[in-house]
């Protein structure tokens, strides 16, 4: 008996033993696994570090002869930095008229009750999401044309706000659900008027939101290529999406130095942007009042 009872014990702390080992071996092989991971995808962001400062880049990553000439060089560059603030146009413009109008149309979506809302809602999303912007490109040139909104910056904005509003009119209900109608119901017998209500009572609340589909709407825009190509004839109103387009020679070689320095450029406002709103806001996705 007492040789049976003392194998017992260290059968059950061989086997406690053995499953210790196989968990800090998954750990480790997970953390290993997510290093890996992190460095694989960290390698593009420190070609963009570095390259801008060296004197002879290369498509590696690697330490830089260090010098500010490619800096100089794009600022030399007649389009580069209009570009920019082309960009800084086409986003702006159409963050904000996607702001506005996804913001009117979420509140009366989630307040007055019509039959088919939701079924409308979601067709909206879904064919948002079945027709994109590429394959619309015709029907869209079309009316351009037909509107003389060709070579215009508000034919971009307009075409842009077209295809992000479905989305963010769908993000954007869910915040304006989350809403008391208590406190609208209040502010209606003190006489205010819907705008009213919107303006002073629901934006406050669905910052957050109102925030995150701004964001989401910028960075959209910025990195948008075909629509810009497309639409806008003149150089001088192209946008740094398309402009970065022009940085290869007949042969079609980059010249890395314009475009590593263009590129730290050209992520910087997205990026501090993101940053700024992601500390203000945290990017809490639900509305109402804050839990």
């Amino acid at each position: 008996m007492s040789g049976t009872t003392s194998t017992v014990p260290s059968t059950v702390g061989h086997r406690t033993g053995v499953a210790d080992a196989r968990h800090a071996l998954r750990k480790i092989g997970y953390y290993t696994f997510c290093c890996l991971l992190l460095g694989f995808f960290s390698l593009p962001l420190l070609w963009m570090v570095f390259a801008p400062f060296d004197s002879t880049p290369t498509i590696t990553a690697s330490l830089p002869e260090f010098t500010l000439g490619n800096f100089q060089t794009l600022l030399d560059n007649p389009n580069a930095m209009r570009s920019l603030g082309n960009s800084v146009i086409l986003a702006a413009g159409t963050g904000g008229l996607v702001v506005v109008l996804a913001a009117l149309a979420a509140y009366a979506l989630s307040r007055v009750r019509i039959p088919g809302r939701d079924a409308l809602l979601y067709a909206l999303l879904l064919l948002s999401s079945i027709v994109t912007g590429t394959a619309a490109m015709v029907p869209l040139f079309n009316l351009a044309f037909e509107l003389h909104l060709i070579d215009s910056q508000l034919g971009v904005i307009l075409v842009l706000s077209g295809g992000l509003l479905p989305s963010a009119i769908f993000i954007l209900k869910d915040f304006m659900d989350g809403t008391p109608r208590s406190y609208e119901e209040s502010a209606q017998v003190f006489g205010a008027s819907p705008l009213q209500i919107v303006r002073h009572l629901v934006v406050p609340l669905v910052r957050p939101g109102l925030a995150t589909i701004g964001v989401w709407s910028v960075a959209q825009v910025w990195g948008n290529f075909l629509v810009p190509f497309l639409l806008l004839r003149s150089p001088e109103k192209s946008p740094a999406a398309v402009v970065m387009y022009t940085f290869y020679t007949e042969s079609g070689q980059p010249d890395l130095a314009l475009i590593s320095t263009f590129s730290l450029l050209y992520s910087l406002p997205v990026v501090l942007m993101f940053l700024f709103v992601s500390s203000r806001y945290g990017f809490r996705f639900h509305g109402g009042i804050k839990r």
